[in-house]
C-alpha cells in the first residue's frame, strides 16, 4: 500500500462513483455510505467485486456458484457456502494485478478493513476510469478508420472513372481517325518532298561553290604570274639603264619601250583588280547561301520536332495512367492528382493545335521560300 502507483480517492469520491457506474437498480439505491466506512460489510464489498468483473471480464453471477470442470471431489456440498467466496478470490487475485494492486488477500473479502478497502477501490475505480478513456479513443479511432475507409471507396470510384477518361483520351475517335491518317501521310510527303528539294539545292549550291573556287585560283595564278612578269621586267629596266649607251636616240627607244611595257602591265594589273573585285562579292555571297541553306536544315529540324512532340504528348498520356496507378497509394492527393492530369491533358491538346497550325505555317513558309529561290535563279 506504501508503493502506490495510482491516485487514492476520498471516501465520498468512492461512494458516488460506485452508486453512478458500478452498482445499478435497487443496489444503487440501497447502497450507503456506512455499509463500508468505517465497518465493512463483506457482503456488500463481495457484491461490489462482483459487478466489477461483471463490467470488465462479462462473468455473470451464476458463475461464481459453479463448480470448476476441472475440479473434481466426492463431496461437492462441503463447498456450497465456500465456493462464491472462492472462486471471487480467485477471479479477483488475477484482476488486482492489472489495477497495480499486489497485496490481495482472502481476508480482505471475509475481514475486510476500511484503510484496505478504500486502497483496493481506489484501485478498481481508477482502471475502470482507465478504460473508459481508452474506450472513447478506440471509438474514436474507430470512427475515423470508418471515415477513411469511405473516403478510400470513393477515391477509388474517382480513380475509376479518371480511368475511363483517360481511356476516352487515349482512344481517338472514328470520326477523326481518318483526319488523323491524312495528316500523318501530309506530314510524311510534305518531308520527303523537303528533303529532296533540300538535296538538290545543297547539291547545286556546292557545284557553283567548287567552279567559284577553282575560278579563283586560276585567277590568283594568273596575279603570281604578272607579279613574275612586272618583277622581270624591274630587272631588266635595271640592266637596261646600266647598259645606257651615250646615244640619245637609244635611249628614246628604250624608254619608250618601256613605257609601253608599263601601260600594258598596268592596264592588266587593272583588268586583274576588277576580275578579283568580281570574284571576290560572288565569294562573299557564299555565306548568304550557306545560311539559307541552314535555315532550310532549322526548318526540317523544326518539323522532326514537332513529330517528335506529337509522339512525346502520347507518351506523356500514357506516362499519366501510370501515374494514376501509383497515385492510389496517395489517396488524400488524389483529387489534386486528377486536376492536374486534367489540366496537362488540356495543354498537351493545345499544344497538339499549335503544332499543327504551326505545320502549315511552315508549309506556307516552305512555298514562299520556292518562290524566292526560283525568282532568285
Amino acid at each position: 500500500m506504501e508503493n502506490c502507483t495510482f491516485p487514492k480517492y476520498s471516501i465520498n469520491d468512492i461512494v458516488l462513483h460506485l452508486r453512478n457506474s458500478l452498482l445499478t437498480g435497487s443496489e444503487a439505491k440501497n447502497f450507503s455510505k456506512s455499509d463500508l466506512f468505517p465497518n465493512v460489510k463483506p457482503e456488500v464489498l463481495q457484491v461490489i467485486f462482483m459487478r466489477a468483473l461483471q463490467i470488465v471480464y462479462g462473468i455473470r453471477l451464476e458463475h461464481f456458484y459453479m463448480m470448476p470442470v476441472a475440479f473434481e471431489t466426492a463431496y461437492p456440498q462441503i463447498f456450497e457456502g465456500f465456493l462464491p467466496i472462492g472462486s471471487l478470490y480467485i477471479h479477483m487475485d488475477q484482476f488486482f494485478p492489472i489495477c497495480r494492486v499486489n497485496d490481495f488477500q482472502i481476508a480482505d473479502l471475509i475481514n475486510p478493513k476500511p484503510k484496505r478497502t478504500a486502497h483496493f477501490l481506489s484501485g478498481i475505480i481508477n482502471f475502470l476510469l482507465f478504460c473508459d478513456s481508452r474506450r472513447e479513443v478506440y471509438l474514436e479511432i474507430q470512427g475515423t478508420h470508418k471515415l477513411a475507409v469511405e473516403k478510400v471507396q470513393q477515391l477509388q470510384v474517382s480513380i475509376q472513372k479518371a480511368m475511363l477518361k483517360l481511356e476516352k483520351l487515349d482512344t481517338i475517335p472514328a470520326d477523326q481517325q481518318e483526319e488523323f491518317k491524312e495528316l500523318s501521310q501530309d506530314i510524311q510527303q510534305l518531308e520527303q518532298k523537303l528533303n529532296q528539294e533540300y538535296r538538290q539545292k545543297a547539291s547545286a549550291l556546292q557545284e557553283v561553290i567548287s567552279q567559284k573556287r577553282m575560278k579563283i585560283t586560276e585567277k590568283n595564278q594568273n596575279l603570281n604570274e604578272l607579279k613574275r612578269t612586272i618583277c622581270e621586267l624591274k630587272e631588266d629596266q635595271e640592266q637596261l639603264k646600266s647598259k645606257v649607251t651615250e646615244s640619245p636616240e637609244e635611249l628614246t627607244s628604250c624608254k619608250e619601250r618601256l613605257k609601253e611595257a608599263l601601260l600594258k602591265i598596268k592596264k592588266d594589273k587593272e583588268d586583274v583588280i576588277k576580275k578579283y573585285e568580281v570574284y571576290r562579292d560572288l565569294v562573299e555571297m557564299l555565306p548568304a547561301c550557306q545560311a539559307e541553306v541552314r535555315i532550310y536544315q532549322e526548318k526540317m529540324r523544326t518539323q522532326s520536332a514537332n513529330i517528335d512532340r506529337q509522339s512525346a504528348v502520347q507518351a506523356e498520356i500514357r506516362a499519366l495512367e501510370h501515374q494514376i496507378e501509383s497515385s492510389k497509394s496517395g489517396f488524400r492527393n488524389s483529387k489534386t492528382e486528377e486536376m492536374s492530369l486534367k489540366r496537362l491533358v488540356t495543354t498537351k491538346r493545345e499544344k497538339l493545335t499549335t503544332t499543327e497550325i504551326k505545320i502549315k505555317k511552315i508549309r506556307e513558309d516552305t512555298e514562299q521560300r520556292k518562290q524566292a529561290i526560283t525568282e532568285y535563279e
